[in-house]
């Protein structure tokens, strides 16, 4: 039957099913709840990490989770996607005098925003469109600076040790791109610059196929914690050919039976305001 030839393999999907969350220590929960809700728009979770010891924050389908304790700093950027773009501006210039003292700055152009959070960690929040057709809201990507020449390692341990395709690209900077679920991604893009000392941040991430990149790294030594039935982590990220470390990036890698897998996240509607409340309207929808 003759028609359009289309990339099949475009909709091929890894062993990588979703990015949930990147975790990062934070020393003030006021500060935190200044920027990540007011500034930013994300939404408290209501239902778990409630007191004044974590704090988890709704972006779409992820989270942050903003521990207490002695402040973390990311090395990178996280990429969040808003349907209500305009507005974030106002939001920002609104929490200047709250966030001042601190290291809190951003930038605002047409189609996204860069800002830094009170502690040094980098946002940059897009418009949907494009680049993500089907996130409206949420967290399409984390980008963690790395090495020159180490790109190609760390593909190499996200195709054959995680089965998550991974390819280098080299769009103005060589960089490692893996694929995570439908529309999102991990970055590692080639620096010359300084790379900051790890200081112990991890991203979670959930897999299919659980048992078998655990078999991997157990034989290379890299698993650095059997947490539960559900769960493990490891934090080196190494090249299979030569077994030589790329990067330090802990990953939280849970199971998509874990029972926490695509629990349903509330994301409220930060238009909304006593003086201008519209019934129907407190939460955001998204796609």
């Amino acid at each position: 039957m003759a028609g359009e030839t289309f990339d099949r393999a475009a909709e091929d999907l890894g062993n990588i099913t979703h990015l949930e969350h990147v975790n990062v220590r934070v020393p003030d929960q006021q500060l935190a709840t200044q920027f990540y809700v007011v500034a930013l728009g994300g939404t408290r979770d209501p239902y778990l990490m409630v007191g004044l010891d974590n704090m988890w924050v709704n972006f779409g389908h992820s989270q942050f989770h903003l521990p207490t304790a002695k402040a973390q700093v990311l090395r990178g950027v996280t990429g969040l996607t808003i349907p209500d773009f305009d507005e974030l501006g106002n939001r920002l210039s609104m929490a200047t005098e709250k966030l001042k003292g601190t290291q809190y700055a951003y930038t605002v152009a047409a189609d996204h925003a860069d800002v830094t959070c009170p502690w040094g960690n980098r946002m940059r929040l897009h418009r949907p469109g494009r680049r993500w057709p089907r996130m409206e809201l949420g967290m399409p990507y984390v980008e963690l600076p790395v090495g020159t020449g180490t790109a190609e390692g760390i593909a190499r341990f996200y195709r054959e040790i995680m089965d998550a395709p991974a390819a280098v690209t080299h769009n103005g900077c060589v960089a490692a791109e893996v694929k995570v679920g439908t529309s999102q991604k991990l970055i590692f893009r080639e620096t010359d610059d300084q790379i900051a000392p790890y200081d112990g941040h991890h991203i979670a991430i959930y897999i299919n196929d659980f048992s078998g990149p655990h078999k991997r790294m157990l034989e290379r030594g890299i698993v650095s914690e059997e947490s539960n039935p559900y769960q493990y982590r490891f934090v080196d990220i190494v090249d299979p050919e030569s077994g030589k470390v790329m990067f330090e990036l802990e990953h939280e890698v849970r199971c998509t039976t874990h029972p926490m897998y695509r629990r349903p996240l509330i994301n409220r509607n930060p238009a909304q305001r006593q003086p201008t409340y519209v019934a129907g309207r407190d939460a955001r929808v998204f796609a």
